[in-house]
C-alpha cells in the first residue's frame, strides 16, 4: 500500500441498495493511483439492515472517511460528492405482480380523465364555443352553423403542444434533453432527500462520528 496516497470519494445523495450489507462502492464513487487501495474501500462494508426493521438509513461522509482511515492508514481521503447518504434498501420483487400493473393503470386512467376533464372545465370555464362563433363570424361575416375550421385546428393544435411540451410521442422522445416531468420528478427526488437527511439529523439518528 502507497504511502500518503490520495483517494477522491464521490458520495451520491442518496443510494438504492438491494443487499443488506452495504459497502462503500453502492454509495459512492472511488478513485485512487493504487488499484490494491480502491479494491479494499471498495469492499469496505458501511452499514448492515440486519438487525433493523426499518429500510432507510442516513450516514454521514465523515463516518465513511473514518471507516476509511481505520482500514487504510496512511490514506489521505478526499470527498468531493455530498456531506451525507441517504441509504434505501429496495425490494425488487415487490415492484412486480399484479398488484402493480392495477396500480399502474389505476394511476394511468386517474391522469388520463382526470386531465381531460381539467381541459374541459376551463373551455366551459371561459365559453371557448362562443369565442370560436364570434371569430366566425367577424371573419366570415356570417354565423357558423356548427363546428367550424377554428375547433378542428384548435384540437389538432392542442394535441400536437401537448406532444411537443411532453417531449414523448409513444415511447420515442423527440430530442434529448429530459421532460418537464423527467425535470420536476429530479427536483422532487432532491428535496425528498434533503428533508429526509435534516430530519434524520435533527433527530440525532443520522450515523456520524462520535
Amino acid at each position: 500500500m502507497a504511502a500518503n496516497a490520495v483517494l477522491y470519494l464521490k458520495a451520491q445523495q442518496n443510494a438504492e441498495v438491494m443487499e443488506e450489507h452495504v459497502c462503500v462502492k453502492d454509495i459512492a464513487s472511488v478513485y485512487c493511483s493504487d488499484s490494491s487501495i480502491c479494491a479494499k474501500v471498495r469492499s469496505l462494508k458501511v452499514y448492515c439492515f440486519c438487525e433493523e426493521k426499518r429500510k432507510r438509513q442516513v450516514i454521514s461522509i465523515l463516518k465513511v472517511i473514518e471507516l476509511i482511515e481505520k482500514e487504510c492508514p496512511g490514506v489521505m481521503v478526499e470527498n468531493i460528492g455530498e456531506t451525507a447518504i441517504l441509504i434505501e434498501l429496495v425490494n425488487v420483487n415487490a415492484h412486480k405482480g399484479p398488484i402493480q400493473l392495477l396500480k399502474l393503470i389505476f394511476v394511468a386512467c386517474i391522469s388520463f380523465f382526470g386531465t381531460g376533464f381539467t381541459i374541459m372545465a376551463f373551455h366551459n370555464d371561459i365559453s371557448i364555443n362562443k369565442i370560436f362563433e364570434s371569430v366566425y363570424e367577424l371573419v366570415m361575416g356570417y354565423p357558423s352553423d356548427g363546428y367550424s375550421i377554428l375547433e378542428v385546428s384548435y384540437s389538432i393544435g392542442m394535441a400536437v403542444g401537448i406532444i411537443v411540451f411532453f417531449n414523448h410521442v409513444g415511447g420515442r422522445r423527440l430530442t434529448k434533453d429530459p421532460t418537464p416531468i423527467e425535470v420536476e420528478m429530479k427536483i422532487y427526488e432532491t428535496d425528498v432527500n434533503k428533508a429526509l437527511i435534516e430530519t434524520a439529523d435533527r433527530e440525532d439518528k443520522t450515523i456520524d462520528v462520535s
